[in-house]
């Protein structure tokens, strides 16, 4: 399946070089591009993309409010979203995983790291990033701590198994790794991580282990 891309970025050559790379790509097809927030939510609508890559800051509008609207307005079907950031301990995307967005890349990643973030994003059965995400998470939930955990009574929505899936995906292993770890059938795990989807309201991994280390089921000090 070809994987529709829409690239944002407000520096021409960085977005014109990304387009190129993953254009080159035989399961790629980039449909629009964008050079502002604004862009991007009108390429969204015209190309409907797979996948948005997108830079958190620029001009008019940024990353983080052009993702708000491109998740609210496509509901189940809106793109994965992977974020474009120069620091990996950045409130922008911290925010932008919470609301939805499926994981972040760093701008001097390795060309191979951009075209695999398309990749995992499209896919989403594995967490973009997993140790940069999981340090980028446990360090705004130990600096925002706000006592007793307000989260916590949404994980009594899940069976037991349901929190050790959970648990797993926030330790950022993927479905075929959580189903080797339990020993289980990966399309049991599958239905494992839909149920939890969908009992938590959650659209993507990477909200899932937000709310993990949110909640307290998973401890910002855990390795």
């Amino acid at each position: 399946m070809t994987i529709r891309v829409v690239v944002v970025d407000d520096h021409a050559i960085v977005r014109t070089g990304f387009e190129a790379l993953l254009a080159a790509q035989d399961d790629i097809d980039v449909v629009g591009s964008a050079a502002n927030g604004v862009e991007a939510v009108d390429a969204v609508r015209k190309g409907h993309p797979d996948v948005v890559v997108m830079d958190v800051r620029m001009p008019e509008m940024d990353g983080l409010e052009a993702a708000r609207i491109i998740l609210g307005e496509g509901g189940d079907a809106a793109p994965k979203i992977v974020m474009l950031t120069t620091f990996d301990i950045d409130d922008y995307v911290y925010e932008a995983l919470r609301i939805g967005a499926s994981g972040f890349l760093l701008k001097d990643a390795l060309p191979a790291d951009l075209v695999a973030a398309v990749r995992i994003a499209a896919a989403g059965e594995a967490l973009l990033a997993p140790k940069i995400t999981r340090r980028l998470i446990s360090e705004f939930v130990r600096r925002h701590e706000t006592g007793p955990r307000r989260k916590a009574a949404l994980l009594e929505q899940l069976t037991g198994r349901e929190r050790e899936v959970l648990t797993l995906i926030a330790r950022g292993l993927s479905n075929a790794e959580i189903a080797d770890e339990l020993v289980v059938a990966e399309q049991t795990v599958k239905t494992h991580v839909s149920r939890i989807f969908a009992k938590l309201n959650l659209r993507d991994r990477a909200q899932a282990v937000v709310l993990a280390y949110e909640s307290g089921l998973v401890s910002p000090d855990q390795p």
